[in-house]
């Protein structure tokens, strides 16, 4: 899942490895994804190790009455000189390497393709505990759209183009073959919009 929203979601920035907190809504949001039917059988919660996972993985966890585990693989993508800056200021060319090139990265930053394959294989890795525990895991936009290509068995290099919501659920599970395989996408439930 995504954490809840921040003030720089709010304001349409980049925000990679900022470690800011969640904002008065993201609180709220994160509030009600933790009392999701979905996540009743949760018995185990992995955070990225920045402060609006770990405040929303703490919530999962009230929830389901188990303690985060902080795993840095989960941690979103550093954005490098970009980080912080409003998604206008961006340059126009940045935008476009990194859907040219999956090993692009900017000054300062991490390509797509790192995130790719620490999400991986941490994926990988949870994969087999989750075939005796549901595992809920709270991460960033490219660790999630990561997670979810590995899901649908797509390559490192393929770009997501799709929009993942502030404090959304994205569910992988056995497909028919026993695969992982993509079961949902974006449930907010009654999360609220602000």
């Amino acid at each position: 899942m995504r954490h809840g929203r921040t003030a720089y979601n709010a304001s349409r920035r980049l925000l990679g490895r900022l470690d800011v907190g969640l904002d008065e809504l993201g609180e709220r949001q994160v509030a009600a994804l933790a009392r999701s039917s979905r996540l009743q059988g949760v018995r185990r919660v992995v955070t990225s190790p920045l402060q609006r996972t770990v405040a929303t993985a703490l919530a999962i966890g009230a929830a389901c009455n188990v303690e985060p585990d902080v795993d840095d693989r989960w941690v979103e993508i550093d954005y490098g000189v970009y980080d912080g800056l409003p998604l206008p200021e961006v340059p126009p060319s940045a935008w476009e390497a990194w859907q040219r090139d999956p090993e692009w990265a900017p000054d300062g930053g991490e390509s797509l393709g790192s995130v790719a394959r620490r999400v991986r294989q941490a994926c990988t890795e949870l994969w087999n505990e989750a075939a005796d525990r549901d595992i809920a895991v709270v991460s960033h936009v490219s660790p999630v759209k990561a997670a979810l290509a590995w899901g649908m068995g797509l390559s490192a290099e393929t770009p997501l183009n799709l929009f993942v919501e502030v404090a959304s659920l994205h569910r992988i599970g056995p497909g028919p073959a026993g695969a992982p395989t993509l079961l949902s996408l974006n449930e907010t439930g009654d999360r609220p919009a602000g």
